[in-house]
């Protein structure tokens, strides 16, 4: 029950908690208090009234609905975990394979006569009136112990329409008020048949999360919590990915996780709900059972503003604050830093240049370095240098 409840950590700062809306919000109110704070906001009701939410819900015959509007011949992308229930980002732990939208469906109606059975059968002994699913029968509903989720299935995809496989159910969906004239970079489709959750992660764009049908519970960190989710190095495979697992934190490795929920904030969205996920927010989903949501993700004010030309001052401007916050999170929990190795003076005054004559050794000086976030850190540096060097 209290993994079901939305919660605020005690460390996450007033100004950056969510903010709750009894109602959707006028473009202008959006565009002018909302959006530019950079900070979530829940929306009670959005997609209330709406053709996809009294459509597509599966309790009451959606599931048949989008078997036909969709028809038999169509494929979807879908991901399918080696880890149980968890779907996290590394190629490692899934894989994403082909399959008819259809096939998706027919495993949701089954799933779904086995959850009704089970209720039936919990009434007749007069044990609860709350449907419940076995653990027997739903291991049993899993094909080798492994789920699939159709997981960011594009309905509208402005970069490659070759890839909008549901483009169809777009004469379902409304887009919200508060979000007209945006122009939308894509519109995704997300189901879940039994109970899954997502590994924490950051998106490279502004995100409404809306749910069509179920419950999705978010959490929720600032980007500023970066040091505590130890996100993967930028240079590698999903680096918009926490290295920490959400169901066996090994503190061992990242000994700052341990305060991850301090800075972290629960909110949990029914059908209807929606919430806008700023760029860079990092954030962790749980789905019940036969939940089905759709998002919109457009860019940012900034990252469309944001000029070629001028990225590499705004590298050394955000390289020279973000080494400082760094520097005061590991002092403040008295932690071991690999950062005094690299004087203060080579970084900020470019007096010297960090030099490698090898790849080889460029190498083994990232690997030197623990964690993840450290050489994160240090990769910055290396490209703030360089870039000083080469304007030199």
């Amino acid at each position: 029950a209290e993994e079901d409840a939305e919660f605020v950590g005690a460390r996450v700062e007033a100004g950056l908690r969510a903010a709750r809306f009894s109602s959707p919000p006028s473009s202008e109110e959006f565009a002018a208090s909302i959006e530019p704070k950079n900070v979530p906001a829940v929306f009670r009701g959005v997609l209330n009234g709406s053709a996809a939410s009294s459509r597509w819900d599966p309790l009451h015959g959606g599931l048949d609905y989008l078997l036909e509007k969709v028809g038999p011949d169509v494929a979807v992308e879908a991901m399918m975990s080696s880890t149980g229930h968890v779907f996290y980002g590394d190629l490692r732990s899934h894989e994403r394979v082909s399959i008819p939208f259809s096939t998706f469906m027919h495993s949701c109606k089954s799933y779904l006569g086995g959850l009704n059975a089970a209720d039936d059968s919990s009434k007749d002994k007069g044990i609860g009136e709350e449907p419940t699913c076995s653990e027997e029968m739903c291991s049993a509903s899993l094909e080798n112990s492994e789920q699939l989720y159709l997981a960011q299935v594009s309905i509208l995809n402005t970069e490659n329409k070759e890839r909008c496989s549901l483009e169809v159910l777009k004469e379902d969906i409304q887009e919200p008020i508060f979000l007209k004239g945006r122009p939308f970079s894509s519109i995704n489709f997300w189901m879940s048949r039994a109970h899954m959750r997502s590994s924490t992660h950051y998106d490279p764009h502004h995100n409404l999360l809306c749910v069509v049908a179920g419950c999705k519970k978010v959490t929720l960190w600032s980007p500023s919590a970066s040091p505590f989710l130890y996100p993967m190095p930028v240079y590698g495979e999903a680096s918009n990915h926490s290295c920490v697992s959400i169901e066996e934190p090994d503190y061992s490795s990242y000994t700052r996780a341990k305060y991850m929920k301090e800075y972290s904030e629960r909110v949990v969205l029914n059908c209807g709900d929606a919430l806008f996920i700023p760029e860079g927010w990092y954030h962790q989903v749980d789905s019940d059972d036969l939940t089905i949501a759709i998002n919109f993700w457009w860019k940012s004010r900034i990252m469309t503003e944001m000029l070629e030309h001028m990225d590499a001052y705004y590298l050394r401007r955000i390289l020279r604050r973000y080494f400082y916050y760094i520097w005061a999170i590991h002092i403040s929990f008295n932690m071991c830093c690999s950062f005094p190795r690299l004087t203060v003076c080579s970084v900020f005054k470019c007096k010297s240049v960090l030099f490698f004559p090898s790849f080889l050794q460029f190498m083994y000086f990232l690997v030197y370095f623990s964690s993840p976030l450290q050489v994160d850190c240090v990769y910055l540096m290396l490209l703030g240098n360089n870039i000083h060097r080469m304007n030199e």
